[in-house]
C-alpha cells in the first residue's frame, strides 16, 4: 500500500461522522468518574451534611442517606432493566419516550435540559464566590466572582470539545483527590475508635435516631446530594459494551454513592460527638460558613495544612461537577438534535468525535442563566447557587418519577423481560420512595433554597411549565412533520 492510500485512509478514519459519538471510549471506571464528578463528593459533604445534621434529624443524618441509597437502588433496578433495550445519548428522554409516548418523552427531555443547566449555573455561583475569595487571599487580587466563572466557562467548553477521554482523565484527578482526604479521615476516625463519644453506631443509624427531629428534611438533602447518578445511561453510546458496562457502572455507582455519604457522615458526627453534633452544626451555619463543621475535624485529625489544602479541593470538586454536567447537557442537545426536535446542527461533531456545536450551546446557556446574577449584583450563594440548585434537584426527582412509570409501562407492553422485580416491584417501590421523596421536597422547599416562599413557588411551578412546553413542542413538530409529508 503506498503512503497517499495509507494518508488517504487515515483521513477517512479522522474525519467527524455527523450523528454519532465517538463508541467504545469509556468503561465502567469511566463512566463511575463523571458520575462521582457530578456528585462534587466534597461540596455534597461540606455543603448538604451540615444542614442535614442542623435543622434535620441530628445525629441520624447518616441514616437519612442510608435510606435515600435504598430508594435510588430501588429506581435502578428498572432503570438498568430499561438500559438494556435501550441505548441512547438522551437516557431520561428516550427511556420515558418509550414508556410514555414521544411528547412526553420530549417534555421530560426540556425538563432534564433546564435540570442540567440549572445545576449547572447554580455551581459556578458557588464555584466562582470559593475561587475569588482564593485569589484574593493567596495573590491579592480582587476579582469579582463572576470573572472566574467566565473563565472556567472558558475552559470548560475547551475540555469539552477535546473529547470524552480528555474529560475522564481530568475528572479522575480531582475526584481521586476530594474522595480520598474524606475517606481517609473517615477511615482513621473509624479505627481511632470514633470520636469523644466513641462511634455512636445506634446514635446514627437506630429507628430513633432516623425518626427523631425533622428526618424529612435530612432525607430531602440526602436525596439531592445524589444528583446525577443517572448520567451512567448517558454514556452508553461511548461505552464499551453497553449492555455490560452501563448496568455495571450504575449499580457500582449508586453502591459507592450511597456508602460514601452514610460512612463520612456518620464520621463527621462521631468526630463531634453525637450529643453535640446538631447544636455545633447550627453553630456554623449561623456563622454563614457551614464548611467549618466538615473542615475542622478533618484539620484536627490531621493538622493545620488541610484546611488550607481543603477550600481549594472544594473549589476543584465544584469544577469537576461543572464539567460532568456540561457533558451531560451537550448530550442531551445532541440527542434532541439527532431525533429532530432540536437543529439538526447540534449532531455536529469534531475529529475527537465531540458535540462541539452542542457544547458551544450548552456554554452560552451557562451565560445566559449566570449573567443577569452578575449584572444585578446578586449574592451568587444566596441567590443563583440555592435557588438553581433547589430547582434543578426538583426536575430531576420528577424524571426519576416519570422513568419508573415508563419502566413499567414500557415492559409490560413489550414484553421484552418477564422479570417481575427488574420491571414491576422494583419501579413501583422505587416510584412510591420518589413521589415521597418530591412531596418532602416540596413541603421544604423554602427551606431548600434559602430564599422566601414567593420565590420558591416560582421556581416551584418553573419544572411543570417547562415539562408542558416541552410537550407542546413535541406536538408542534410532529404536526408540522406529518404536513409536509
Amino acid at each position: 500500500m503506498d503512503s497517499q492510500t495509507v494518508q488517504r485512509n487515515q483521513t477517512v478514519q479522522d474525519e467527524p461522522t455527523a450523528g454519532r459519538l465517538k463508541p467504545n471510549s469509556l468503561g465502567v471506571l469511566g463512566i463511575l468518574f463523571f458520575v462521582l464528578s457530578a456528585q462534587a463528593p466534597l461540596t455534597g459533604i461540606a455543603g448538604a451534611v451540615p444542614i442535614a445534621v442542623a435543622i434535620g434529624n441530628g445525629a441520624g443524618a447518616p441514616a437519612a442517606y442510608a435510606g435515600a441509597g435504598v430508594v435510588i437502588l430501588l429506581f435502578s433496578v428498572g432503570f438498568v432493566a430499561m438500559g438494556r433495550h435501550v441505548v441512547d445519548a438522551g437516557a431520561f428522554y428516550t427511556y420515558i419516550g418509550k414508556g410514555l409516548g414521544r411528547p412526553t418523552g420530549s417534555g421530560s427531555a426540556s425538563v432534564a435540559l433546564f435540570a442540567y443547566c440549572a445545576v449547572q449555573a447554580a455551581m459556578y455561583g458557588l464555584y466562582g464566590s470559593i475561587v475569588s475569595g482564593l485569589v484574593d487571599h493567596y495573590t491579592g487580587l480582587n476579582a469579582p466572582w463572576w470573572v472566574w466563572a467566565l473563565v472556567t466557562m472558558a475552559i470548560v467548553q475547551a475540555l469539552g470539545a477535546a473529547g470524552i477521554e480528555m474529560g475522564a482523565r481530568v475528572l479522575a484527578v480531582f475526584v481521586l483527590a476530594e474522595f480520598s482526604i474524606l475517606l481517609v479521615f473517615a477511615l482513621v476516625t473509624l479505627f481511632k475508635g470514633g470520636g469523644p463519644e466513641g462511634l455512636g453506631f445506634t446514635d446514627s443509624f437506630s429507628p430513633h435516631a432516623a425518626l427523631q427531629g425533622a428526618p424529612g428534611v435530612a432525607l430531602m438533602f440526602a436525596v439531592a446530594s445524589m444528583f446525577g447518578f443517572e448520567a451512567t445511561a448517558i454514556y452508553g453510546e461511548e461505552a464499551r459494551e453497553p449492555r455490560k458496562t452501563v448496568p455495571r457502572a450504575t449499580y457500582l455507582s449508586v453502591a459507592v454513592i450511597t456508602g460514601f455519604f452514610a460512612f463520612t457522615s456518620w464520621m463527621l458526627v462521631s468526630a463531634h460527638g453525637a450529643s453535640r453534633a446538631t447544636a455545633e452544626a447550627g453553630k456554623a451555619l449561623a456563622s454563614g460558613d457551614a464548611t467549618a463543621w466538615v473542615f475542622a475535624p478533618i484539620t484536627a485529625q490531621f493538622g493545620a495544612w488541610v484546611g488550607d489544602v481543603l477550600p481549594i479541593l472544594l473549589a476543584t470538586s465544584l469544577f469537576a461537577g461543572i464539567l460532568a454536567f456540561h457533558n451531560s447537557a451537550n448530550r442531551y442537545l445532541f440527542s434532541l438534535g439527532r431525533d429532530g426536535l432540536l437543529p439538526h446542527g447540534l449532531t455536529a461533531i469534531n475529529r475527537r468525535h465531540s458535540p462541539w456545536v452542542a457544547g458551544s450551546v450548552q456554554t452560552v446557556v451557562a451565560l445566559l442563566l449566570v449573567m443577569p446574577f452578575a449584572l444585578l449584583g446578586k449574592d451568587p450563594v444566596l441567590t443563583l447557587f440555592s435557588w438553581f440548585s433547589g430547582v434543578a434537584v426538583l426536575g430531576i426527582m420528577l424524571l426519576y418519577l416519570l422513568t419508573s412509570v415508563s419502566v413499567v409501562v414500557f415492559f409490560r407492553r413489550e414484553r421484552l423481560d418477564a422479570r417481575p422485580w427488574n420491571t414491576l416491584i422494583a419501579p413501583i417501590l422505587g416510584a412510591l420512595g420518589i413521589a415521597g421523596a418530591i412531596w418532602l421536597i416540596m413541603a421544604n422547599f423554602t427551606t431548600l433554597i434559602g430564599g422566601d416562599s414567593t420565590t420558591a413557588t416560582w421556581l416551584e411551578l418553573a419544572v411543570p411549565a417547562v415539562l408542558v412546553l416541552g410537550v407542546v413542542a413535541a406536538r408542534v413538530t410532529r404536526d408540522r412533520a406529518t404536513d409536509e409529508a
